[in-house]
This record gives structure tokens, sequence and C-alpha cells, in this order.
């Protein structure tokens, strides 16, 4: 695979096929556990990590598996990996696993991870498999990360508190305060605040793509003519 194509994965992954904000996949651990940056980035890394061993493994074994046989055996796949990411998190991120509850073990039916182990993984070499689970990963950790800062600034006036669940007691002072006196809106961090913010970013992502496509064909417009002065 070329430099351009494996781009192309990224370019997908982070953005242009983002799971959360394009693809709509994972809605539900996304919208019930952004309620601080720190619990997305704790899920986001969590799903990612299985992601990338996920379809790493079936892009190893899509030779060896029937087609009639092929979903169980993913979900099997997937459903290993989540069992030693949960049990990894519980021994060194016990507080963390604890505030994340049953989600970490519902990774197994997001949507997303099933639906890239079919559609990409199991099509390709092992190289491309990594850097799109890779890619589509971090796409989905920044949408969690993202939308659980938001709801926790606009919430209770911080940004990454209880930075020590993840990083250590050395991160108890990472947090950002908008001040004692900050009345936060109680609505960003209950459920429909989640709905709200999630559908804010993706009508700026859609803003943000409409002012690219308008801006390209200005750049292929613009082309022949300095191709033209060029020639005289």
């Amino acid at each position: 695979m070329s430099e351009t194509s494996y781009g192309r994965l990224i370019r997908d992954g982070l953005w242009s096929n983002n799971q959360a904000l394009v693809a709509l996949l994972g809605l539900c651990p996304l919208l019930a556990v952004t309620n601080t940056a720190i619990n997305g980035l704790g899920l986001g890394i969590a799903t990612t990590a299985v992601l990338v061993l996920s379809n790493a493994t079936v892009s190893l074994i899509r030779n060896l598996v029937r087609p009639e046989v092929r979903l169980p055996v993913f979900v099997i796949v997937i459903a290993s990996f989540v069992t030693a990411v949960e049990l990894s998190m519980n021994a060194w991120f016990h507080d963390l696993y604890k505030v994340l509850g049953i989600f970490i073990p519902l990774i197994v039916t997001n949507c997303a991870i099933i639906g890239r182990a079919e559609a990409f993984a199991s099509k390709n070499h092992l190289l491309p498999a990594i850097v799109d689970g890779l890619s589509m990963g971090l796409g989905f950790t920044g949408a969690l990360v993202a939308l659980g800062a938001m709801r926790e600034l606009l919430g209770m006036g911080t940004l990454f508190s209880q930075a020590d669940l993840m990083f250590g007691a050395t991160a108890a002072d990472w947090s950002f305060s908008l001040g004692a006196n900050f009345q936060g809106m109680l609505l960003a961090i209950l459920p429909p605040g989640a709905f709200l913010g999630m559908g804010l970013m993706i009508a700026l992502k859609n803003i943000i793509d409409g002012r690219q496509r308008k801006a390209q064909p200005a750049k292929v417009e613009a082309a022949p003519a300095g191709l033209e002065s060029g020639a005289a």
C-alpha cells in the first residue's frame, strides 16, 4: 500500500469517516461517559486498543476462517481483547475502571469495532489493518475527549479534573478551573447535554467540511490561469 493510501486511511479515521461524527457508531458509551474529559480519554484508549488488536488478529486469520462463521469468530476475537483490556484496567487503573463501570465490557457491542473488522481488516494485510484500527480509534477518542471536555467545562467549570485516575498522583494538579464561584450549566452534565453537545460537534464538522468543499473548486479554477500566465 502506498504512502498516499496510508494517508487516506489516517485522514478517514481521524476526520472524513470518523466513527462517532460521521458513521455515528458507538454512541451509547460516547454519550454516557463523557461528563468529563478524563472519562472520555480512558474509554477512548481502551476502545483504540481493542480496535488495533482485533483488526490485526482478523487480518492475520482472514484466510483461515470460513465465510459462514466469520462474524461469530470476529465477535469472539473482539470479546477476548475486551476482557484483556478490562482486566488490565482493573489491575492498573482501578479507580478509573470503577468510574467507567459497565461501559468497558460493552466495548464488545461497539459497532465500530465489528464494522472495521468486517469491512476492512478481513480484506487487507496486517499493516493497513493496524493503521486503520489506530486511526479509527484515535478519531473516536478525539470525539470522546472533545465532548467530555465541553460538557465538563460548561457543567462544572473544570477541565481534566481527576486526571490522577489515569496518570497517578502527580497529575492531581493538572486540572484547570474557572474558579470556585463559577455556576455551571447543570444541563451540560445531564444526558440531554450529551445529545446537544454531540449535535453541536457534528454541525461544526459539517460546516468545516462545507467550507473546504467550496474552497477546492476555487483552487482548481486558479490553476489554468497560472499556467497561461506562465506560458505567456
